[in-house]
């Protein structure tokens, strides 16, 4: 038996090394020629960032883990074709949303593999959209690189208060893609020293579901409720709405043919966006913004007023703010209660972490409190909940004087949290104890529905 040395593939090997056949990766890449790459790999714009900006100090970690050996970060973007997103018909702007994706990822390859033959050692960092770790659902994040904050990093734009970055040419109509090297670059991008956003408001008067607001506050919940209702949990509520109905009759008493056949299309072609107006209608960006200057009135008449006057199914969850927002502003779109699974955590960490996603403000306009929250059992927690203002702040440990303590077993908390216990049979069995006024409990409860 030979030795490695006596192998076919390692003499090749040697044998190319000897004849200069095997290119020796350069310990840094010329800008110049990485945009080249970049750009005839089909990427309509990019920048470059180093792993150890302070820009991105917070998503490092995550960049680490992704690909270890990482030493800078390549943004791209793609654009998309503006009327196919400003399109009233949602396949219409489906297709498009989908395509681009997939472009993304097309030259996110073929970046990576021009590096590879240049011997650099290169990773796609992330797919745009989907698919991700669903294993991590309901625990932490599921995608695998923040592809905005590097974007923002790189120079390719910032972030408006629809929270999607805007490119200072192509607008808000663009896709993100991140490719990890580990090698230096020559150059690397800055942040923009301005925000193209116009603070135009169009797409807070698009938004059907009052998830963006005049003062820039966002509702994730109403957000995700509505335009993801076919993705993830809004999946998940889909299927156990099967699994509780006693027959076909039943289930279709729940479901409309017309969603059973949306469902089965987002299960078939790729899931379907029920919005996304906010990108429609962002008039941002050099190529974007010549008829919005032109005239105002006209540019709201042609983009934003086909949404708004579009009749349509709006999902929202039952006591949320976007379900008292719809009726008052689109009184012709139908509004249907489902659950978004948000409060369905699987730690006590992930129910702390989620708890901005699912906060409604308007629900806490009327509502200042300090909670002490005390879990025990399997998991060990001590955490301060604050509601003031229409405000949420959450921090580790007690702060303050509480104005409600509550103690909880973190498995039977969790399992209240996913409607599998309930509160009186916890309270009796001494499970969750409180020590305050139930009805700042109960108060508590309406600024989290899910």
């Amino acid at each position: 038996m030979g030795t490695l040395a006596d192998h076919p593939t390692v003499k090749s090997f040697r044998a190319r090394i000897a004849a200069g056949a095997v290119p020796k990766p350069p310990q840094i890449l010329d800008a110049e020629w990485l945009r080249s790459v970049c750009l005839d790999a089909g990427a309509d714009d990019v920048g470059f960032v180093s792993i150890d900006s302070a820009d991105i100090a917070a998503q490092k970690p995550e960049i680490l883990a992704a690909f270890p050996a990482t030493q800078a970060l390549i943004s791209f973007i793609c654009r998309m074709n503006r009327e196919n997103i400003r399109a009233p018909a949602r396949s219409i702007a489906n297709v498009e949303l989908h395509h681009t994706g997939e472009e993304i990822n097309d030259v996110a390859r073929r970046v990576v593999s021009a590096l590879q033959d240049a011997g650099v050692r290169a990773l796609n960092g992330a797919p745009t959209g989907f698919p991700m770790e669903a294993d991590r659902w309901g625990a932490d994040k599921m995608w695998v690189v923040s592809h905005k904050p590097v974007a923002v990093a790189a120079g390719l734009g910032r972030m408006g208060i629809h929270r999607n970055v805007i490119h200072p040419k192509f607008g808000s109509f663009i896709l993100l893609g991140t490719v990890l090297v580990d090698a230096e670059v020559s150059a690397h991008g800055k942040p923009l020293d301005y925000n193209p956003c116009l603070s135009c408001k169009l797409c807070v008067a698009a938004c059907p579901t009052g998830a963006i607001r005049p003062d820039g506050a966002f509702n994730f919940s109403a957000c995700y409720t509505h335009n993801y209702r076919e993705f993830m949990s809004g999946f998940g509520d889909w299927v156990e709405t099967i699994a509780e109905s006693q027959s076909a009759k039943d289930y279709r008493g729940k479901v409309s043919d017309a969603e059973t056949v949306s469902m089965w299309q987002s299960l078939s072609f790729g899931a379907n966006y029920k919005a996304a107006y906010c990108l429609a209608v962002c008039p941002a960006g050099e190529d974007v913004i010549g008829p919005f200057l032109a005239d105002r009135k006209q540019f709201t008449q042609d983009v934003v007023e086909p949404l708004r006057a579009k009749e349509e199914t709006i999902y929202v969850t039952p006591g949320s703010d976007a379900e008292t927002y719809v009726p008052r502003h689109f009184p012709h779109k139908k509004i249907k209660r489902v659950a978004n699974g948000l409060s369905r955590q699987t730690s006590i960490r992930a129910f702390l972490n989620g708890l901005p996603r699912v906060f409604q403000r308007g629900r806490a306009k009327d509502l200042n409190a300090t909670y002490h929250f005390t879990f025990t059992g399997r998991e060990n927690a001590q955490v301060t909940i604050v509601i003031a203002n229409r405000t949420l702040r959450v921090a580790d440990g007690h702060e303050g004087k509480p104005d409600l303590r509550m103690t909880a077993d973190s498995e039977t908390w969790l399992r209240f949290l996913r409607k599998e216990a309930n509160l009186p049979w916890a309270l009796l069995r001494r499970r969750i104890r409180i020590k305050g006024s139930p009805r700042l409990l109960l108060a508590f409860g309406r600024c989290f529905p899910s």
